[in-house]
């Protein structure tokens, strides 16, 4: 799991009410939130510049679905827990992981908790930017409180069955 520290994040999230076209220069790394991915698609988002590394913030009210033929320009999500108690985000990773094949980073934003670590693992994510007021040691711990599970996940499906061989 990668810890994100907010001031050296590499990604740049485009301002509020900015061209969505103007921050598309090659090798700069653009977080827009999901209603600025959609109007530069209205726009013709076709006509991407060569190099442009893109990242788009969901709400956790979106349906990822949607972003289905997108997800080849992306390279990363951000999946947002407005609340630490709102869970539709585990939904979300779990559907662009086990669904629809995502690759690329997998970050939880919002209200994450430390608590809330082995979980997001297990449904996908792979990167995280914890709340101010959580440590970064108590997180890696968190990280090794279960050496295994019973029931399968994004990283190990379960249950594997096996084939009976019946003897005619």
């Amino acid at each position: 799991m990668k810890f994100v520290d907010p001031a050296l994040d590499p990604w740049r999230p485009l301002a509020e009410g900015a061209a969505e076209d103007a921050a598309l220069e090659p090798g700069t790394r653009t977080l827009m939130t999901l209603a600025q991915w959609q109007a530069l698609h209205l726009r013709g988002a076709d006509g991407l510049p060569a190099g442009a590394r893109l990242g788009v913030r969901v709400p956790n009210d979106a349906d990822v679905e949607t972003l289905r033929a997108d997800l080849p320009r992306l390279e990363l999500l951000v999946l947002d827990f407005p609340k630490w108690t709102d869970g539709r985000a585990y939904s979300q990773a779990r559907t662009l992981r086990a669904r629809l094949g995502w690759r690329g980073e997998l970050r939880a934003g919002g209200q994450v908790l430390v608590d809330m670590l082995p979980l997001l693992q297990r449904t996908g994510f792979d990167a995280v930017q914890l709340r101010a007021d959580q440590r970064l040691d108590s997180a890696e711990r968190a990280l090794r409180f279960f050496a295994s599970h019973y029931q399968g996940d994004v990283i190990d499906p379960r249950p594997r069955f096996r084939r009976e061989v019946v003897a005619a």
